[in-house]
């Protein structure tokens, strides 16, 4: 098993940067890190993904692991690695990305929905798959695909929130992928970095019986 893997198994939340402006990056990780979130996602389409990665890793490095997210080729992936990216996660499927991964030695979450998919994930050399959309199928539609695929490692992503969070886990998600629940960038432009890690403080507490 992959240390990324491992950690994310064992951590069970990635927080995802989408779109956060680079003077508000590090209170806003700081603040995750401060509510026990350690691993954290900046989406390739943010302005500066690429300078924010490797901040994060110099500032954050012992204490957290910092990824990419949106990566949707091998160009991207190479430019997220060269940054310092310890993960790589996608929307989409593309094994080009996983075999590179595979040869770096960094872990790709590929983006997939149907049992073909999956599978075809998993054959790739993928250690974990992301299911996407979760918010248009919810967590019923994990828990029957669960079924029959129950040794491949699947983090949830899109609609878990405080609430549904505990429903997800028991259907199987091994992870949950959270954007805008957790990383709410109203908080963020308000400086409101307190409210960010009682927030984050919560979901950790939420997943530890799981």
């Amino acid at each position: 098993m992959s240390e990324m893997l491992n950690r994310l198994l064992k951590d069970k939340i990635v927080a995802i940067f989408r779109g956060i402006e680079d003077r508000h990056a590090d209170p806003a990780g700081e603040a995750l890190l401060n509510g026990g979130i350690t691993m954290m996602e900046v989406t390739m389409n943010t302005d500066g993904a690429l300078m924010v990665i490797a901040r994060w890793r110099e500032k954050f490095g012992g204490r957290a692991a910092i990824g990419a997210g949106t990566v949707l080729d091998l160009e991207m992936a190479k430019d997220a690695v060269a940054a310092g990216a310890q993960f790589l996660i996608s929307p989409n499927l593309d094994e080009a990305v996983v075999a590179y991964g595979i040869e770096r030695g960094v872990s790709v979450w590929p983006g997939v929905m149907t049992p073909t998919e999956i599978v075809r994930a998993w054959k790739a050399g993928a250690d974990a798959v992301k299911i996407f959309p979760m918010g248009a199928l919810g967590w019923k539609y994990l828990a029957e695909i669960r079924a029959p695929l129950n040794h491949i490692p699947m983090m949830a992503t899109g609609g878990v929130d405080l609430h549904n969070i505990g429903d997800y886990f028991k259907a199987g998600a091994s992870a949950v992928g959270m954007g805008s629940k957790l990383v709410n960038l109203d908080l963020v432009r308000e400086g409101r970095f307190d409210l960010m890690t009682e927030h984050a403080r919560k979901f950790t507490e939420a997943v530890k019986s799981f």
